[in-house]
């Protein structure tokens, strides 16, 4: 993991206006009020029989705790925040906003804080889609505050 490079993409994008529309960048999605950054993939795991997804889901934990402590150097402690009520909510027909509802559908919990320079929020967290696809370490950064 380049943690330089990730906090170099994080710090971009927190200072970079939200687009109208919803589109594809340099860094992966953004749209009216957030950008979703891809800041780290890894392979798939068609041909797995378990152990190598297990090694890489810590592995991503660890670069995501990793990059974790410089922010928390930045901007103090994280709230953890699940996203597991979020799913089931937005699962259930009710209308949730925005990055979080589609961020919710592959990524469990994240590491949120708040960036004082600019008041939007910044969130990290592993992507976890299905057993075969590969893993990602995902930053957000929006103004929408969390559901």
């Amino acid at each position: 993991m380049d943690i330089a490079h990730h906090l170099g993409a994080i710090d971009l994008l927190c200072t970079r206006e939200f687009p109208a529309a919803h589109g594809r960048t340099e860094h992966g999605e953004s749209g009216p009020g957030y950008h979703l950054a891809v800041l780290q993939t890894s392979v798939d795991f068609w041909e797995d029989d378990g152990t190598e997804r297990e090694e890489t889901e810590t592995q991503y934990e660890f670069d995501r705790d990793g990059l974790a402590e410089r922010l928390t150097e930045r901007w103090g402690p994280p709230d953890a925040f699940s996203l597991w009520s979020v799913f089931r909510r937005s699962a259930e027909g009710e209308a949730v906003e925005e990055p979080w509802a589609s961020l919710s559908s592959h990524v469990p919990d994240v590491l949120l804080w708040k960036s004082p320079e600019r008041g939007r929020w910044v969130a990290l967290g592993v992507s976890r889609w299905d057993k075969e696809l590969p893993f990602q370490l995902l930053a957000l950064i929006t103004d929408m505050d969390p559901p």
